[in-house]
């Protein structure tokens, strides 16, 4: 067995892990292990939708507060580099058709700019000062959002949207970036530093008197056993069988989820368009003989009603690409993880259909499906769908983990957390309310029996 010594050890190379590594070496810490059983940045952070917001619910601001600082760390790096990560404010655009929705919008708006992600503005019909996002860049934008009531200008602005649609609620300090530049970026400033990648799998955590001592990996090479006082759990998908070599148990389960993109040859979405969701229940638009067709199987007849909302797409690629990306978390089941994810070949079309509701560009579709990229990877989420970030009941052990599908958006401030807790830093105001012990709590149990939208999209 080979010995190495590490001032830190953290499973899972993936975008959490990154981060942690960057933000420990910023604070001085040299010796870094990265542990990763494949490529780093593979194994989840490659199968995101590449987006972020600060577009957030609560209970309490705590999400606005997180995504928040992490948006300020993003664009700086997009500031220091010339935009390397590629980062734009197209905004994220929800839509609905349903006068109930247009109330619903309207409500969600209030929490959430009350909550500090902006100010919110209403446009009615004659009363505009509405201002467009640009398809490139993010600097001078306003954040908060704009709920557009007056259809004209709906339709002036978002003519791929249906004739009747009522009313479009634009959150405006959203957008999306290179995920793989991101991770990329802060892998080579850790690296600078000092810190490495192994390949490899931890295979068992070591503790004398209590606290961390040592990790083994097991390589392709052999066993390697590294002498270190902290260990970082950032496994993605695996955090709970990691955090189990401690003895620690997380409340935590993984879902399925998968995003399919097609060449959008018919333009049914315009190539400067921001995210685009859903915001009202949406089935999948088959005529009547189609429906009853599955109906008659029950391993079918879940199709023919109504799936939820939140079916989401955006334009990928720049120049000439026409590739529309789409995803819509239907299915929320647990899932136990599997690399690589079983794949459904009916998503894409599935996606299509539910996205026709507010996209009737896309029927144009219907029965002849373009030939679609199909990817997917793991949401891997508490109950709440809040992160656990902070030490892991163990001492030396810490984790950054459960960043369901906000992995990417949330990862440098994420990141920053953790390593504020084990270098004995002040902390942000929003840290309790990502660590694990915030389930002790009777409070907080009951107020999880009473937890109403989780922001999961």
């Amino acid at each position: 067995m080979t010995q190495h010594t590490a001032e830190a050890v953290i499973c899972g190379a993936g975008i959490a892990g990154a981060a942690v590594s960057y933000e420990l070496a910023r604070r001085g810490i040299r010796e870094i292990v990265l542990v990763e059983r494949g490529d780093p940045l593979a194994l989840t952070s490659d199968k995101s939708t590449e987006c972020y917001r600060n577009w957030w619910p609560g209970p309490g601001d705590a999400m606005v507060a997180l995504m928040s600082r992490s948006i300020d760390m993003i664009e700086a790096l997009a500031e220091e580099t010339d935009n390397r990560i590629r980062l734009n404010r197209r905004g994220y655009l929800y839509a609905t058709a349903r006068p109930e929705g247009v109330a619903d919008l309207r409500r969600a708006a209030e929490e959430i700019t009350g909550l500090g992600a902006g100010q919110l503005r209403e446009h009615r019909p004659g009363q505009s000062s509405y201002l467009p996002p640009p398809a490139h860049g993010w600097r001078g934008q306003p954040d908060g959002a704009d709920l557009i009531t007056d259809q004209r200008l709906i339709r002036e602005h978002f003519p791929y949207l249906g004739a009747d649609t009522l009313a479009v609620l634009h959150a405006r300090r959203c957008g999306w970036l290179s995920a793989q530049q991101l991770g990329s970026l802060l892998l080579e400033r850790a690296r600078a530093a000092g810190a490495r990648v192994l390949r490899g799998s931890v295979e068992r955590v070591a503790l004398a008197g209590g606290r961390v001592a040592g990790v083994t990996v097991a390589t392709p090479g052999g066993s390697v056993e590294l002498s270190t006082p902290i260990f970082v759990n950032a496994a993605g998908p695996l955090a709970g069988q990691v955090a189990g070599l401690l003895g620690v148990e997380l409340p935590i389960i993984n879902q399925l989820h998968l995003k399919a993109s097609i060449d959008d040859g018919m333009g049914a979405v315009a190539r400067d368009a921001p995210m685009i969701i859903a915001a009202d229940p949406a089935g999948l638009g088959w005529d009547e003989e189609e429906r009853a067709a599955l109906l008659e199987n029950p391993e079918t007849a879940w199709m023919a009603g109504v799936l939820g909302t939140s079916a989401h797409c955006r334009p990928e690629g720049e120049g000439g690409s026409r590739q529309l990306l789409m995803l819509w978390e239907y299915n929320e089941a647990e899932a136990e993880p599997r690399f690589p994810p079983p794949l459904d070949p009916e998503f894409p079309e599935i996606v299509i259909r539910g996205l026709s509701a507010i996209l009737p560009g896309l029927r144009g579709y219907f029965g002849r499906i373009p030939r679609a990229y199909l990817d997917g990877g793991y949401y891997t989420r508490t109950r709440e769908n809040r992160p656990l970030i902070g030490p892991m009941q163990v001492e030396g052990a810490y984790m950054v983990c459960a960043l369901s599908g906000f992995g990417v958006m949330g990862a440098c401030a994420a990141g920053e957390l953790v390593a504020a807790h084990i270098c004995g830093e002040a902390l942000p105001a929003y840290a309790a309310a990502f660590r694990l012990e915030r389930y002790t709590d009777p409070a907080y149990q009951a107020l999880l029996e009473q937890w109403g939208d989780v922001g999961q999209l």
